[in-house]
């Protein structure tokens, strides 16, 4: 009996261990939308160098499409063998062919009789030279021509192609490392043609705020007020991840979010919408606890741990922001 006791034990812990990782909001993975750039990834921060892509998302992943090389396309090879590539000497031994068939049906035999064979081998002789001889110019002609046609350049793949650079392209809209406060140290990220944002002050501090309630409002399992802190799709994934734990019988909590560190990794607009992804490293008392008896199945209440994630943030212009995705580091 105790060797089954303990047997059930262990089989509990398997199945609830991985379920606990995945505890706080965002469950552990990457879900929601950030527009067009859904399934691009985020551009690096300070913070966050990397981010794992999205895995869940309503927005419809964009086709890929192979890119040009700008290599010039090779003309296909002519089918047929060499006299259907030679059409030139073909005709001439076709010529000859039938004019030696012409003198054998009129008495003269094929070469104009015995006393003419040999000259007429001579004929055939030159005939077949002077062919050779022009279509080894024809030959010479295609090579040089092709050869001027070629476009000077290095070998390599992709080396001529426009836009290809040795390193990454520096983003113009990276705002230098936000501190807690939400004040950044750089400059704004305004005035480029290709839909960039300027980011404020306001907007660091919404960011910090919308960390805090987020995990406050997952925290009491208080789907009513995150309604207005995510956008529908993270609202209805929220929802899911919350009635995962109360199935398995356990539900988390987060206490005393702080934000460490946090950097603008980009900001953008669309039609009527802005977007801004934030790399946030921020620490909090994260514990599991048993429904059943309030007990506590991982973390410690007394030990702060720390995670980076990346946020996007969406906004109707001129509205407030929300929670649109979030990735892991």
């Amino acid at each position: 009996m105790r060797n089954i006791r303990w047997l059930a034990v262990i089989a509990a812990a398997i199945i609830i261990a991985p379920s606990l990782v995945e505890a706080r909001p965002g469950g552990g993975s990457g879900s929601g939308s950030r527009g067009s750039r859904t399934d691009q990834a985020p551009a690096p921060t300070q913070t966050a160098p990397q981010s794992k892509p999205i895995e869940r998302s309503t927005t419809p992943q964009q086709p890929t499409q192979k890119p040009s090389t700008g290599a010039p396309t090779q003309a296909a090879p002519q089918p047929g063998g060499f006299m259907a590539r030679n059409p030139f000497l073909s005709g001439l031994m076709g010529g000859m062919l039938g004019a030696g068939l012409i003198g054998m049906l009129f008495g003269g035999g094929f070469a104009g009789g015995l006393s003419g064979g040999a000259g007429f081998l001579g004929l055939l002789l030159q005939v077949l030279l002077i062919g050779g001889v022009a279509y080894l110019a024809v030959r010479l002609f295609r090579s040089w021509s092709a050869a001027r046609a070629q476009p000077a350049g290095p070998a390599y793949a992709f080396a001529g192609a426009p836009g290809m650079t040795k390193a990454p392209m520096a983003r113009s809209n990276l705002a230098a490392p936000t501190t807690a406060s939400g004040t950044a140290g750089g400059g704004s990220a305004s005035g480029n043609a290709s839909g960039q944002l300027a980011i404020t002050g306001d907007d660091y501090q919404a960011f910090e705020a919308l960390l805090t309630d987020v995990q406050t409002a997952y925290s009491q399992g208080d789907l009513a007020r995150m309604r207005g802190l995510a956008t529908p799709e993270m609202l209805g994934y929220f929802s899911e991840e919350l009635s995962g734990n109360a199935s398995r019988g356990v539900e988390n909590k987060v206490e005393a979010v702080k934000l460490e560190q946090g950097d603008l990794s980009e900001a953008w607009s669309e039609a009527s919408l802005d977007y801004a992804t934030v790399a946030m490293r921020f620490s909090m008392i994260e514990v599991t606890r048993a429904l059943a008896d309030g007990k506590i199945v991982d973390g410690n209440e007394h030990v702060r741990t720390e995670a980076t994630e990346v946020w996007t943030f969406v906004r109707s212009r001129g509205g407030k922001w929300i929670l649109s995705a979030i990735q892991q580091a």
